[in-house]
């Protein structure tokens, strides 16, 4: 199972989850993914050797996909 979670105050929410046959689930999970990015969400997915690259479409092959807010500096 495929998860999307947004990091937020709380820790992480779980924003959807998926499987490779329920297309109505993965249809939920990319208008859940698209919306968040709309709000200016960063998004990261896991890879097959642990490692995490930024996406800006919702990889629905992914085990997790973190969304986050953009680190704010000076």
């Amino acid at each position: 199972m495929s998860r999307l979670i947004r990091l937020d105050r709380t820790g992480h929410t779980e924003l959807a989850s998926w499987t490779a046959g329920d297309t109505g689930a993965q249809g939920a999970a990319i208008e859940a993914f698209r919306r968040e990015l709309d709000q200016g969400m960063l998004a990261s997915a896991t890879l097959a050797d642990g490692s995490a690259r930024v996406v800006r479409e919702l990889p629905l092959d992914a085990d997790l996909v973190v969304l986050r807010r953009p680190i704010a500096g000076g």
